[in-house]
């Protein structure tokens, strides 16, 4: 079975934005909204890059920041449930989406590493 990724990880993104533009900014929530934005961003874009790599070491640098990036994310998604309680019915299935793109990032890196000497 073939997953697209690349569409998986832009649909996220889209998500998460589509969210970030109904909530209210507040001096509490601001950062954590901007940082947010940016992280979640990069993960799609940096996977788009991947699948653009012009070697195994270009894929590799670039799957090993959509793992960080996806890390940040999900911490970001923490944090706004923290400041913004009334959203984390909403949160819960985007950190849920997170993980499990956490865990494909993490075994595509892991398979580089072992399979083409790639160092983390």
């Amino acid at each position: 079975m073939q997953y697209d990724l690349e569409g998986r990880t832009k649909k996220f993104s889209k998500d998460v934005m589509a969210l970030l533009a109904t909530i209210k900014i507040k001096d509490l929530n601001r950062n954590i909204i901007i940082q947010l934005g940016r992280s979640v961003t990069s993960v799609a874009a940096n996977y788009c890059e991947a699948n653009a790599a012009s070697s195994r070491k270009d894929f590799a640098n670039k799957i090993f920041i959509c793992r960080k990036e996806i890390q940040e994310t999900k911490y970001w998604l923490e944090m706004l449930a923290t400041t913004n309680t009334e959203l984390k019915a909403t949160l819960r299935p985007l950190w849920s989406e997170a993980h499990q793109l956490t865990l494909i990032f993490n075994k595509i890196s892991s398979s580089l590493r072992k399979n083409g000497g790639i160092k983390n």
